[in-house]
């Protein structure tokens, strides 16, 4: 059953990226978000407690990615660009964005290929927006043009 719940939440994770270049930030943020918060959430409780520990856990990363979505901007993005261009694996980029006050600690934590050729990497992300630690993983592709593009 886990493993069913797992598949089906990556695959609409997948389809509600696919082809979405227009999204904001904090619907990547949410969407990341709550795929991994259902993932973590999947892995507790049997039956009916299963099914409400994926719900719980799928808004409570929604409300999270969304967060730390909504709050990163231009420079924050490019700083995070920075460091999956430039850090070795486990390598934490720390920086604290002068406008806004938030400070964000990004690590590259795995290479790996998407669809057989596309250079992308896992990252976790923890940002302290307005006093409040908040913590998100990921994945974020190279794209043609030297950017990289949150996947999940």
């Amino acid at each position: 059953m886990k493993k069913i719940v797992t598949t089906l939440m990556t695959l609409i994770a997948y389809a509600s990226l696919v082809g979405c270049d227009n999204m904001t930030k904090q619907d990547v943020g949410v969407v990341s978000g709550s795929v991994i918060g259902g993932l973590v959430g999947s892995q507790f409780g049997k039956g009916g407690g299963n099914i409400l520990a994926i719900g719980a856990g799928a808004v409570a990363g929604a409300l999270i990615g969304g967060a730390i979505g909504k709050n990163m901007d231009d420079t924050d993005r490019l700083k995070m660009n920075q460091a999956l261009d430039n850090n070795s694996l486990g390598q934490p980029a720390y920086w604290k964005n002068q406008n806004t006050g938030n400070s964000y600690t990004v690590v590259p934590t795995q290479n790996v290929t998407v669809d057989g050729n596309q250079y992308c990497r896992e990252y976790r992300s923890t940002a302290n927006i307005a006093g409040k630690k908040q913590q998100v993983y990921g994945t974020a592709c190279r794209q043609p043009d030297g950017s990289w593009k949150a996947v999940s």
